[in-house]
């Protein structure tokens, strides 16, 4: 369905005092947005600051508690998708809604209402075409989707709302599985849109991308308006300090420290994914005393087996792994932590902090075995207490109590207290996959603080992210990964982000 596209700066989207609330939580309270024809809105707040709740209440996932919607001045009740498509407003999901095994050409048409018996395949595919061509949206339509990168799965999701006539495009986190070339191409798509009359909202964390691509601003904060302001009045230092209610620094201060001994060594390393195919393929990495060495990359190229290899999680093929000089390729974790081995797992939820622990607890995972925590045979409570009660102190985490369920925390917290569990070892070497991925400015600068200051300690570092510019901020060197090898590995001070955008895509190799 095509919609007449309509005069720039007209109201196209009114909602007003939007009220969502889930158990014990109000994710929306009296929330007003506005959104106008022709403008990229962006749509800011800490995590669980209700941003992506009122995008999905818009397009009729959710249905309010609360408050009334309007769409290009009539008075609506979106009680489903189905519904917002048919009012011209498509939504691409942060987590992709695609069928793997189908085709590309396949999920483009996949619950369309129409045509009910019949379908004009030529005609179709004739209009994908004339789409894909118009807004430079290239991809293959016979292509499976397990076959394509994530930003061409991306591209497939725009098709598809663009397919159905949207004149509205919300796009949550859009550029977290994009390569910088790719996120260059999405901001001239976004553009395009906008000429041309239509209205994208873009969430994200991402502050710099904001100030780049938005016309006006709306930040959220625990469920509330701060306020909407146009972007040409605004810098990033009022943004965040209007996202967290407090200054942030966003200029990290490193200090210029030479490196020592090697104490990280891998080996022609070969691990095996979960499909029992090689993830990691013969790498070969070193990380010195006082160093940090970040991984960048797209997930999904062997980050994460190589995090779990070193860190004694997933067992390794073939190669070899040192610590301080000694061997630990084939030793159990337990052995790696009393050697000095600290590690951050992506999933922070599933792995890295048991839910159903408190938080006092999970606090001495790491050595609940040793004295003073255990004289052989019991926990010695009083000392987790103490333990917890310093931790919980000096990470500055909020808490109710140490008693409370780690599952209680925000994702910030939580990283904040599997930071302290693992600094508190006073680790040779810190793994941290992903450490902010998901955090607002605030946690996120937090820490990034924390990493370099154990890596001004003497720490030897290896820290893996998506965030490009989070890697060029902290890393000493950089490595990136491509197809479960090293593509290409310089000092942070010789980066170039052209250059490491292709080698995250896998056109181009640097000896």
């Amino acid at each position: 369905m095509d919609f007449v596209i309509p005069q720039r700066k007209e109201t196209l989207v009114q909602m007003k005092g939007i009220v969502k609330k889930f158990p014990g939580v109000v994710a929306n309270n009296h929330v007003d947005f506005e959104l106008k024809a022709g403008e990229v809105h962006g749509l800011l707040g800490e995590n669980g600051a209700g941003k992506t709740t009122l995008m999905n209440v818009l397009y009729g996932i959710f249905r309010p508690d609360g408050g009334e919607i309007y769409i290009r001045g009539e008075k609506v009740s979106v009680g489903s998708p189905r519904e917002a498509i048919n009012l011209g407003i498509g939504m691409v999901h942060q987590h992709f809604k695609l069928v793997e095994p189908h085709t590309v050409f396949e999920n483009i048409l996949l619950g369309l209402k129409e045509p009910v018996f019949i379908l004009d395949v030529k005609e179709a595919a004739s209009r994908i075409s004339e789409i894909s061509k118009r807004y430079e949206l290239a991809v293959d339509p016979k292509a499976r989707i397990w076959q394509l990168s994530m930003g061409e799965r991306q591209r497939v999701e725009i098709l598809k709302a663009l397919y159905r006539g949207a004149t509205i495009l919300i796009l949550d986190e859009p550029t977290s599985v994009l390569t910088p070339p790719e996120t260059k191409e999405l901001f001239r798509f976004i553009t395009q849109m906008a000429t041309e009359g239509r209205s994208v909202v873009f969430i994200t964390h991402k502050l710099d991308e904001v100030m780049a691509a938005s016309d006006r601003v709306t930040v959220l904060r625990a469920g509330r308006n701060v306020d909407t302001v146009d972007r040409q009045q605004l810098d990033k230092m009022k943004l965040a300090s209007m996202m967290v209610g407090r200054e942030v620094l966003f200029t990290l201060h490193k200090n210029p420290i030479m490196a020592g001994e090697p104490i990280l060594e891998v080996d022609n390393l070969t691990v095996m994914g979960d499909k029992g195919l090689p993830a990691v393929k013969n790498l070969s990495l070193s990380i010195r005393k006082a160093e940090l060495v970040g991984i960048a990359g797209i997930a999904g190229n062997g980050q994460r087996e190589l995090t779990e290899a070193i860190a004694g999680m997933r067992r390794i093929a073939s190669g070899q792994v040192r610590l301080c000089g000694r061997e630990i390729t084939h030793k159990p974790i337990a052995r790696r932590i009393r050697e000095g081995v600290a590690y951050i797992p992506e999933d922070r939820v599933g792995v890295a902090a048991p839910q159903g622990l408190t938080v006092a607890q999970d606090l001495v995972l790491r050595r609940y075995r040793e004295k003073p925590f255990s004289n052989g045979i019991f926990l010695e409570q009083q000392e987790i207490d103490s333990n917890a009660e310093k931790l919980i102190k000096e990470f500055n985490i909020a808490v109710t109590a140490k008693s409370a369920p780690a599952r209680t925390l925000s994702g910030g917290n939580l990283q904040k207290l599997i930071l302290a569990r693992e600094l508190s070892g006073n680790p040779k070497l810190m793994i941290a996959a992903y450490p902010t991925r998901g955090l607002d400015v605030g946690a996120t600068e937090y820490v990034r603080s924390l990493l370099l200051k154990q890596r001004d300690a003497g720490g030897a570092l290896l820290v893996v992210s998506e965030d490009l510019e989070e890697i060029l901020s902290l890393s000493d060197r950089i490595a990136v990964m491509y197809g479960g090898e090293i593509v290409g590995t310089f000092p942070a001070s010789e980066a170039n982000v052209e250059e490491i955008g292709l080698m995250m895509g896998g056109s181009l190799r640097k000896p």
